[in-house]
């Protein structure tokens, strides 16, 4: 079965600290069904100095959430909706959103 999120997807965080921001989706962890979305679940990570020059500091970057935990934003109307698939005449699978009921590719 094909993925209902794809990457570069605009989604909305349903659950989690971040919940009811709206982000693209930059990439997909799929062995574990993680996704990691554009300016949400930002996390720090202190790192050491490597060289005599360069001074330690803390950065920020951001880490994958899970699949569950995002829903995609239909582009026909702007608004969060669950996604299904439908066969076209040629025989590939087209995603279609339920809120709309059209496709969206």
């Amino acid at each position: 079965m094909p993925a209902k999120i794809r990457q570069d997807d605009r989604v909305l965080v349903i659950a989690g600290k971040d919940r009811g921001k709206r982000g693209q989706v930059r990439a997909m962890v799929t062995k574990t069904d993680r996704v990691l979305v554009e300016g949400v679940n930002i996390i720090k990570r202190h790192q050491r100095a490597r060289s005599q020059g360069q001074s330690s500091q803390i950065i920020e970057r951001e880490a994958p959430i899970h699949i569950s935990n995002v829903m995609l934003i239909d582009p026909n109307n702007d608004k969060p909706t669950r996604v299904t698939f439908r066969r076209r005449e040629d025989g590939s699978l087209v995603r279609v959103g339920k809120s709309s009921g059209e496709d969206i590719e």
